[in-house]
């Protein structure tokens, strides 16, 4: 356990793990929140308004590429992330506001989704990158797999969380106390000890912007084959939403309850590899290829089982597979560039993975209603 969680001991980093933890929780409040809002309450159970938000919400992270990778690099990563969580929650509390007062309508949604979906652009490489700055380089890949079990327990609580509260509450008081989150945030950031930071070099001069990231990345296999495996398997096999709820609703014919047991046996195998992966110290290529290789055996394992329990068991140590092989690509992108191009390759990873989930999800549908 001490080796699981060592980065804990650092103090900018605990007081960012506890900041974070709460954000996420209130990101997947607002996420169920705003999907329920958008299905019942402004459409009749119109499912693609509500791919709208989603293609709102994160097509600008692809579309800002060339920009939010070169801020994160040229700028100060903490005083980023103190402007971007900020602007969140102000994205949030007026969406609230506006759901609280009976005014908010599907036009405003989007609109609130675009303006979410520009901020994070910027957040999402300043966020992964200032976890280096945090541990330093020696307790990186422990930091990125604690970062990412963060995130599923988030995905884990949140929606359970945000049931009880649209049942006594209501969907307006969700967003507000997901805008809440982010002052988690914002007081760890104003409370980090900045002298402890692990400033990186200063940025060295010449081409500048994604090009320059293409160009870094072209040139160094590793990172290559790291990239290109993040492509593949994200495009055609991180499609979770569509896999579980095709065989929730057209082989298992269960309902609305036993499809949410899944994505939370899911989400639970997912906490459990990002936590084993914590706990190494080293990782490498063959970790990443034998993760892979699991990963797909237990897509091909998942899709044979004949029982909807024996499908929920398999989902467990899938979801353990697909987070080693996530947290350790992550990890291995980001020892491995120089700190300087850090968040300009990034933001190439961010956006291939968003770039493959729009064209991979179509082409996965597809082969489940035709085949």
């Amino acid at each position: 356990m001490r080796q699981t969680f060592r980065t804990l001991r650092i103090h900018n980093y605990r007081l960012w793990a506890m900041g974070a933890l709460v954000s996420n929780i209130g990101t997947w409040m607002q996420r169920v929140a705003q999907d329920w809002v958008v299905l019942t309450h402004l459409t009749a159970h119109d499912a693609s308004a509500v791919g709208i938000v989603m293609a709102l919400q994160f097509g600008p992270i692809a579309l800002l590429l060339p920009l939010s990778g070169l801020v994160a690099d040229r700028c100060d990563r903490r005083k980023v992330l103190m402007l971007t969580q900020a602007a969140m929650g102000m994205v949030a509390l007026g969406a609230g506001s506006l759901l609280l007062l009976g005014r908010l309508t599907l036009w405003e949604v989007w609109g609130f989704a675009l303006l979410l979906g520009i901020t994070t652009a910027f957040d999402s490489p300043s966020r992964q990158t200032f976890v280096a700055e945090m541990v330093g380089e020696a307790e990186l890949a422990n930091a990125v797999a604690l970062n990412s079990a963060s995130f599923n327990l988030g995905r884990m609580l949140g929606p359970a969380v945000a049931g009880g509260l649209l049942a006594v509450l209501g969907a307006g008081w969700v967003f507000v106390l997901n805008a809440g989150s982010f002052g988690a945030v914002l007081l760890a950031l104003g409370a980090m000890r900045t002298q402890d930071l692990h400033r990186g070099k200063a940025r060295a001069p010449g081409r500048t912007g994604l090009a320059a990231g293409f160009a870094y990345v072209r040139r160094r296999r590793d990172l290559t084959a790291i990239v290109t495996m993040l492509f593949l398997i994200g495009t055609f096999g991180l499609n979770f939403p569509i896999y579980i709820a095709t065989m929730a609703v057209t082989t298992f014919h269960v309902g609305a309850g036993q499809f949410g047991l899944l994505t939370t046996l899911m989400a639970s195998g997912s906490v459990v590899g990002a936590l084993v992966s914590a706990g190494w110290k080293t990782r490498g290529m063959a970790l990443l290829v034998r993760a892979a290789c699991a990963f797909g055996t237990g897509c091909a394992l998942a899709a044979v089982m004949p029982r909807y329990a024996l499908f929920g068991l398999m989902l467990v140590p899938l979801g353990i597979a697909t987070q080693i092989f996530n947290t350790s690509a992550n990890a291995l992108v980001q020892m491995g560039t120089a700190p300087e191009m850090r968040g300009r390759v990034m933001a190439i990873v961010l956006g291939l993975a968003l770039g493959g989930t729009l064209i991979g999800a179509p082409f996965v549908g597809w082969v489940a209603d035709a085949l």
